[in-house]
Parts: structure tokens; sequence; C-alpha cells
């Protein structure tokens, strides 16, 4: 009897409802995120695979071909007897883009930290050429370089004579550097200014009491409680540094020679000027290849470099 009676309370029991608060929670979290997956899908993973079939064929848009040829471009991609300076030119460039910039940054944070008169102008001045078009920017920096550009127009007043700029391969590599420094610092000295204005300013007092001087106070206090902002900032640089193209093709097109050919101009060469859009693949898969591994470098290494405040 016992037993019938559960058996009847269980059966006038009401069946769970299905959309549950934990449900439709789940359900408004993934239609938040639902347009960047799309975008990720359509726009990164189909391409990116795309990419990779693109580099098994030999693809000859004008006389509309489309060939399976397997390795054939991974083997030419080994063989390849320019890769070599393309690939030192690359790490010239990008090397020098992440030291200067990242070190004129973080000056300049430094500096625009302080509480001067007018400050917020210098601020707006440091920055405006994040917002300036990159074209623009550097065509107007191709004619100061010129041989007989402002550059040189103003060293002349000095009594110096000086160089090519864009025509000598050690001044062209180092005028690109020194053109996409500029155009980019301000974004990092943004990013900087305001770890910098988050540190505690009570650390400081302590150590100025123990008679700390300011580099140590900047060494051992600064530096650690910015530092994953500098991991942040390392690893957007050096991302940006691999995929500059912009400022190569309108400064120098890769030359002198191959001096300033970096991987992405060498890429853009291969498959739009040479039309071998089947080896241009292949180099879009090594860039691919060095740049997740760059990434995945630097995040592991954020265990050692990067404090975390408890």
């Amino acid at each position: 009897m016992a037993v019938a009676q559960d058996i009847a309370r269980t059966q006038d029991r009401p069946a769970p409802a299905f959309w549950t608060i934990a449900r439709r929670d789940s359900l408004a979290g993934f239609l938040f995120i639902a347009p960047q997956l799309i975008g990720i899908v359509i726009f990164v993973l189909i391409p990116l695979g795309l990419v990779f079939w693109y580099s098994l064929h030999e693809w000859n848009v004008l006389a509309n071909t489309f060939t399976y040829t397997g390795a054939q471009n991974y083997r030419m991609l080994v063989e390849d007897s320019n890769l070599r300076d393309v690939l030192g030119a690359t790490a010239i460039f990008s090397a020098g883009l992440v030291v200067f910039n990242l070190s004129l940054a973080l000056l300049l944070a430094v500096l625009l930290n302080q509480k001067l008169a007018g400050i917020a102008i210098f601020r707006t001045l440091f920055f405006s050429p994040v917002v300036v078009s990159l074209v623009a920017w550097t065509i107007v920096w191709g004619f100061l370089l010129q041989k007989n550009g402002g550059i040189n127009g103003m060293l002349l007043m000095a009594g110096i004579e000086g160089p090519n700029w864009l025509r000598e391969e050690t001044t062209a590599m180092i005028s690109v550097v020194v053109v996409q420094v500029f155009k980019n610092v301000g974004l990092n000295m943004i990013l900087f200014l305001a770890a910098l204005q988050g540190v505690p300013k009570e650390l400081y007092e302590a150590a100025r009491i123990d008679g700390a001087p300011a580099f140590k106070q900047f060494r051992r206090i600064t530096l650690p409680l910015i530092s994953p902002t500098i991991l942040l900032t390392s690893i957007i640089t050096i991302v940006g540094s691999l995929q500059v193209f912009a400022q190569i093709a309108v400064l120098t097109q890769g030359g002198p020679g191959l001096s300033t050919t970096v991987l992405v101009y060498y890429l853009y060469q291969q498959a739009f000027q040479f039309h071998f859009f089947g080896y241009g693949s292949t180099l879009s898969i090594l860039l691919f290849v060095i740049v997740a591994v760059l990434t995945f470098a630097q995040w592991q290494m954020r265990k050692r470099i990067v404090f975390y405040e408890s």
C-alpha cells in the first residue's frame, strides 16, 4: 500500500522544466559569443584551410588552370635561395621594431605619467600618429627620406651630408624600422601609461622610506607590476612586425636587393607579381607557423617573467 502511494505521488509531480535558469544563462552566453565564433570560422578557419589546400596546387589565373602538385611547393620552399635573406631581413626588422618600440613607449609612458602642466597635450601629440592613415604616413616619410628630402635638408643646415636613406642597404632597414616605430609607439605608450597608473603609490612611499633610489624602485616595483602589460605589448608588437607590408611597398619595394624584403612582402611578390599562387600560399603557411611558434613561446615564458599579484 505504501509503495503504491509513493508511486502515485511520484506520478503526480510535474515534470522538471526544460528551460531552467542555468540553461537559459548558457544559451544567452552562446548567443553573445556566436557572432565572434561565426566570424572566426568564416574569416579565419575557412581561409586558413583554403590556403593550405592552395599550397598543394599550382594555380595559374591567366591560363585558368588549377593543378595538384602535392609537396612540390614545400620542396621549392626548402630549396629557395632567397628565403634565407628574406627571413634574415624579417628577423632584423622584427627585432629592431620590438626593441625600439617597447623601449621608447615605456620611456614616454614614464615621462607622461608625471603630473605636469600641459601633459595631456603631449599625450595627444604622441598618440596622434596611431590614428593617421598608414599609407599617408608612409608617403610623407618617403618624401622626407629622399636624397634631397627634408631629413637631409636639416642635416645639411648643420653641415652634415646625409645618405640616400632608402637606397642603401643599412640605412634602408633603419629607415623602415624608425618609420614604423614612430607610427605605432603611441599605442604601446597608452597601454604602459594605464599600467603605470595602476601601480599602488604606497609601494613607492615605502621604498623611499627605506632609502631605495629611483632606478631601484623602477626595477623592483614598476617592472614586476607592469609585466603583464609588457607581455601583452610584446606579443602584439612581434605579431604586427611579422605582418608589415605597406611600409615596405611604399618606401623601398623590398630593396635595395633583398635587404628590406620581409616575408609578407616576399609572399606578395610571389603570389601577386609573379602569379605563383601555390608557392605564395606555402609562404603563408610558413608565416602562420612562425607567428604561432613565437606567440606560444612568449606565452610559455609568462610564468617566469610575469608577476601576478595575489
